[in-house]
């Protein structure tokens, strides 16, 4: 009897372990998945900000002077090593004002086909947005190669070849985020869509990063300058790593491990800290560009 009544205490036990065992489970699978939902939701309403002044900037400086005649104002690069105005270059300054107000309605229009809400209410807005944001991403792809490989009579540097390689990668997903569509794949659809919305956003990209570079480095006393090897190396980084850390989203949300899920947050929140710290530096240097003041960085 006493075995019996031993067994069953035992029995009693195991089962009680197993039960917490399995909540413990549960819970740290969904704060897991909590994390992994909150900071890309972290990550997508910081972008959507940052990118919807970037449009307000670029429909400021680069549309008004084109609707007002005075694209001569695009010279107020020339501190930072760029003329993009040549007088007489008509198709020139075509391209590079079809390049620069395209990068802007990207920047606007791309956000908005990523948000659920908006593609579930509302799917014709969701399906005419996709074909005015895929019209724009092939002429910023075209635009970028006629202004890198024939308006510029300089040899090609490592920016003009960055911007050629995105400019492969954004048709290349453009072409398959169509196909997906058109083949009713949904899930592979959103997944190429996405890819496309970083490398068609990687100049607003490159431009944070830089910002973040600088800033970072000042908070930390390492005196950042342009000759640094960060700068070669983001050319081509700010597309590469964030197609990286999507793939590594694509993982985490696949993949049953906490772990994951877990390190995947942790690193998408840093991120997104850094591009914080970017927009707060990028943002009065915009404002200044659209001003009378000088341009300094």
């Amino acid at each position: 009897m006493e075995n019996n009544y031993g067994d069953v205490s035992n029995a009693h036990l195991i089962i009680n372990d197993t039960i917490k065992t399995e909540a413990h489970k549960r819970s740290s699978t969904k704060v897991a998945n909590q994390s992994l939902k909150y900071t890309t939701m972290f990550w997508f309403i910081t972008t959507l900000v940052g990118q919807w002044f970037f449009f307000y900037y670029i429909m400021a400086f680069y549309g008004f002077s084109v609707i007002n005649d005075n694209m001569e104002i695009w010279n107020r690069w020339e501190p930072m090593g760029s003329t993009p105005f040549h007088a007489g270059d008509f198709s020139g300054n075509l391209a590079f004002a079809a390049h620069a107000i395209g990068a802007g309605i990207v920047a606007f229009g791309g956000a908005l086909q990523l948000i659920p809400k908006i593609r579930n209410s509302f799917p014709k807005f969701h399906k005419i947005n996709g074909y005015v944001y895929l019209t724009t991403v092939f002429c910023l792809a075209v635009s970028g190669f006629y202004l890198v490989w024939i308006r510029d009579p300089d040899p090609i540097d490592l920016s003009g070849i960055g911007t050629t390689i995105n400019g492969f990668l954004i048709l290349g997903f453009a072409y398959f985020t169509v196909r997906r569509a058109i083949d009713k794949d949904i899930t592979s659809h959103r997944k190429w869509a996405l890819r496309l919305f970083l490398v068609s956003n990687a100049q607003w990209i490159l431009r944070i990063g830089v910002f973040s570079y600088m800033v970072t480095g000042t908070l930390f006393g390492t005196s950042p300058a342009f000759g640094d090897p960060f700068f070669p190396m983001w050319t081509f980084g700010c597309f590469v790593l964030p197609l990286g850390m999507l793939q590594m989203y694509f993982y985490a949300k696949e993949k049953r491990s906490n772990s994951v899920k877990f390190a995947t947050s942790g690193v998408l929140f840093v991120t997104t800290i850094l591009m914080i710290l970017g927009m707060v530096g990028f943002t009065p240097f915009l404002f200044t560009v659209m001003s009378d003041g000088p341009i300094t960085f």
